[in-house]
């Protein structure tokens, strides 16, 4: 997966579009290998944008969980504890 694809599912205040959205949009750009398409295939690009985003929204949507929902700070501090220990090691 890619690293800049965040975990959406179970967090409390819900994902937003926007988060919905820039994972949607990595997702696109890791599958096409383009981090900004051609004028000849940006309309494609955006159209798949878009479908990964829907499919996205819906999947969250019908996800059924008995865990409590997870903090973002937390989980966002969690990420910054890994990173400072592997580049520390580096």
């Amino acid at each position: 997966m890619c690293r800049n694809i965040r975990v959406l599912y179970n967090f409390e205040p819900p994902a937003t579009d926007d988060e919905i959205r820039a994972a949607s949009l990595q997702f696109v750009r890791k599958v096409s290998g383009y981090n900004r398409p051609s004028q000849a295939n940006e309309a494609a690009f955006e159209r798949a944008v878009d479908e990964v985003a829907s499919a996205s929204r819906r999947l969250l949507a019908a996800l059924v969980t008995n865990a409590a929902p997870r903090d973002r700070e937390t989980e966002a501090e969690k990420a910054r504890a890994k990173s400072r220990e592997r580049f520390a090691r580096a």
